[in-house]
């Protein structure tokens, strides 16, 4: 699917220390070059169905697209998604349903990342780390303003405040990054209940030490580690 770079990932999810239920969804589809973290919310039977949803309609993006297709078919996919759950919350008849979502597409060279909500897309670059996304959340403010960091904002009371989030609000409002691919880049894709564990630097520095075979492995232990109180979910994608 892509002529410029070939990729290899590791992915992980956990449901953590204190919850029952794993409401996070990861799914890799290597025949698009497509990565996706899912973060639910609702509590179970709603933010696990949510992410998983959100992760079952991209699954349906058809083979043999044209980048740019596969590009706007990965939109599509999200929005097909967030229609449904809001109409599931409707017929429930019960509070929010949704689920972040951080998405990674690779073509000719190039990467776009979707999302929406406090999910995060990283890229590792001659040993640095990059924050590609901006948290949809409460706390966001205080950091574009200068104010405080993005680690500190993880430690703020309201840093579990999403602003946006599949399934919530009538229209879902993506953002999205796009840049160049670079042989030996290293992309994270990942949850909250990785980020409240985890500083820039320690990522850094986790990202730049472990092989992709147990680089997942030791970040979601990372987190559990440090407390593991929410789900836990890692996707790392190399370019060769």
């Amino acid at each position: 699917m892509n002529d410029f770079n070939a990729f290899r990932y590791n992915a992980k999810t956990h449901v953590g220390l204190k919850r029952k239920v794993n409401e996070d969804s990861v799914l890799a589809l290597p025949g698009h070059d497509i990565w996706v973290v899912s973060d639910g919310m609702g509590g179970h039977e709603a933010g696990d169905f949510a992410s998983r949803l959100i992760a079952d309609s991209i699954a349906t993006i058809p083979q043999g697209l044209e980048p740019g297709d596969r590009m706007h078919a990965l939109r599509d996919a999200i929005q097909q998604a967030h229609r449904i759950i809001v109409q599931e919350a409707e017929d429930r008849g019960r509070g929010v349903i949704g689920a972040t979502v951080a998405a990674l597409i690779m073509a000719n060279g190039h990467f776009v990342g979707l999302w929406a909500g406090d999910s995060r897309i990283y890229r590792l670059r001659d040993g640095h780390i990059e924050m590609l996304t901006t948290d949809h959340s409460a706390v966001a403010e205080f950091v574009t303003s200068g104010r405080m960091t993005w680690d500190e904002a993880e430690q703020h009371p309201q840093s579990n405040a999403i602003t946006r989030a599949v399934g919530v609000g009538d229209d879902l409002e993506l953002d999205k990054v796009r840049g160049e691919t670079r042989s030996g880049d290293r992309f994270l894709l990942c949850s909250d209940g990785l980020t409240k564990y985890a500083t820039f630097s320690i990522l850094e520095r986790t990202l730049k030490r472990f092989p992709l075979e147990t680089v997942s492995d030791e970040l979601v232990q990372i987190a559990l580690t440090g407390g593991g109180a929410d789900n836990i979910s890692v996707i790392v994608v190399d370019v060769i």
